[in-house]
């Protein structure tokens, strides 16, 4: 059986690997993957805890943060379409659509 602390280092590696996607990268498509990785990272420690707490609430809250990332990913892609159709590009910082 695996240790708890095993699935908090992954979920540690992951997150690092997340946030280092969204501070470095300009590309709004790796940006949304790095935030969805950083979603999955807390889900493993939900899930890790309510393992080792033997409680169902951390798996139930899981359920509700991939609830709530598959709707993220459907409305960032969708404005990524749109942003896309609009300015012809994917980086971040040639997208002033919202500036006056």
């Amino acid at each position: 059986m695996v240790a708890t602390h095993h699935y908090l280092f992954l979920a540690a590696a992951l997150f690092t690997i997340g946030v280092i996607g969204v501070l470095t990268r300009r590309n709004i498509m790796i940006v949304l993957m790095s935030i969805e990785l950083m979603m999955n990272a807390v889900n493993i420690n939900l899930i890790a805890f309510s393992n080792h707490l033997q409680q169902v609430n951390g798996q139930i809250f899981a359920i509700f943060v991939i609830t709530v990332a598959a709707a993220e990913a459907a409305v960032g892609l969708g404005i990524v379409i749109a942003m896309f159709k609009n300015k012809e590009t994917m980086n971040i910082n040639e997208i002033d659509l919202m500036k006056w």
